[in-house]
């Protein structure tokens, strides 16, 4: 289970999760030590501040 406790909101912490974890699925590779399940490896991601939200207006479309 993870702490987040320490987060600001924890909506976002879902949705950063989630976008990662897909991310993951699709082949990308870890930052952390990956665990079997990609759910997990992307909560500790941005538990430990490897992933992070990016603001709209700083998003950038990858092709």
């Amino acid at each position: 289970m993870v702490d987040r406790t320490t987060l600001n909101n924890a909506f976002e912490f879902v949705v950063v999760a989630s976008a990662r974890a897909k991310q993951l699925l699709s082949g990308c590779v870890p930052k952390v030590e990956a665990s079997v399940k990609p759910a997990r490896t992307a909560q500790r991601e941005v538990m430990e501040g490897h992933v992070r939200a990016v603001p709209h207006d700083e998003a950038v479309e990858v092709q």
